[in-house]
């Protein structure tokens, strides 16, 4: 995993996804904090962005904070109380980030805003990696692009790849999330330029 995620910051990445997921929130199990620690050592001047998919978010925090990890993110459909737990999150030292599903409407994280550093559209179901981009979460995209601050970041994350990479752009979005499309490829450094397309941050999802 060291030597992966080296091969994608060294073709142009700017920083590593984590996926991390508990088999409830999402079907899919992989890894935990020791496998952020274990990068963190590895890539010690990597940007780690942790994205959790799991059903108490909370209880993860401290853990992947002493991990190494530097962005958390969390999704809306999993707490009561995002406000509350963005706030822990950056207390503990990381910038703190919201993820929404395709399913769920917009209007559940607008109030959130203010509070967060990043914002991720999911751009299928999550749980699996290399499914069919949704291209209807696009209008999301536009309506909380519209409504963040300039320091503020947009992220997209499922299906990206260079198809869908300049759509995603043009609805706002200015972080791009991948894993199929840089590690299928024979070529990564290539594959990053062409998602980048010119604009935008492009992650290595592990």
């Amino acid at each position: 995993m060291g030597r992966e995620g080296r091969s994608a910051l060294d073709a142009g990445a700017d920083f590593l996804h984590l996926d991390v997921m508990d088999g409830h929130f999402v079907p899919n199990l992989t890894m935990g904090p020791d496998m952020c620690r274990s990068l963190r050592h590895e890539l010690p001047e990597a940007v780690l962005d942790v994205h959790l998919m799991v059903d108490d978010p909370a209880r993860f925090a401290k853990p992947f904070a002493s991990a190494g990890a530097d962005l958390l993110t969390f999704h809306i459909e999993a707490v009561d109380d995002p406000v509350a737990l963005s706030e822990t999150v950056r207390g503990l030292g990381m910038a703190a980030g919201i993820a929404i599903n395709p399913p769920t409407d917009v209007s559940r994280i607008m109030p959130v805003l203010d509070h967060v550093d990043l914002v991720l559209i999911m751009s299928v179901n999550p749980g699996y990696s290399g499914q069919v981009f949704i291209p209807e979460v696009l209008g999301k995209a536009r309506t909380v692009s519209a409504a963040l601050e300039p320091e503020q970041r947009l992220a997209i994350d499922g299906g990206v790849n260079v198809e869908t990479a300049t759509a995603c752009l043009a609805a706002g979005c200015d972080v791009l999330m991948a894993a199929s499309a840089i590690y299928g490829s024979d070529d990564y450094a290539g594959s990053i330029a062409a998602l980048r397309g010119g604009a935008g941050i492009v992650a290595g999802s592990s």
